[in-house]
């Protein structure tokens, strides 16, 4: 892969996506920059947050609108934290004598925990928000 395509970046049309990742987008005011990053990650964990979903009382699944609400919010929060995580690896201090490959597949896991966590805080957040409604 040439240094250029790993620059280019895709410009995301939000009429494009679902409308309620397009909300969550809108109303967190996440940089352009990172709406093609949110929505690869939108694509990618639908089967992994559906399952977070399923796993909901009903009670605690009315505090949202829909999924795709649900899912939009996880979305965002993956995107934000994955960048906070790719950030800190880049100041990690590895060992000196772990490989390339070694430290891609750390990198990938550490990501790989991170948006597990997310959804594990959303689905949190939402049995609370049940528990102790405003």
């Amino acid at each position: 892969m040439s240094d250029t395509q790993n620059t280019e970046t895709t410009t995301v049309d939000l009429t494009t996506i679902s409308p309620e990742l397009r909300k969550v987008i809108e109303f967190d005011e996440v940089p352009e920059a990172l709406h093609n990053m949110i929505v690869s990650i939108h694509e990618v964990t639908e089967e992994a947050v559906r399952e977070a979903w399923d796993s909901l009382p009903g009670s605690a699944q009315n505090i949202l609108d829909n999924f795709e609400q649900f899912h939009g919010l996880i979305s965002v929060s993956q995107g934000f934290a994955g960048v906070n995580t790719m950030e800190e690896f880049a100041s990690m201090d590895l060992p000196k004598d772990m490989s390339d490959e070694e430290k891609e597949d750390y990198r990938a896991n550490l990501i790989d925990k991170v948006l597990h966590n997310c959804i594990k805080d959303m689905v949190k957040q939402i049995k609370k928000a049940r528990r102790d409604p405003l």
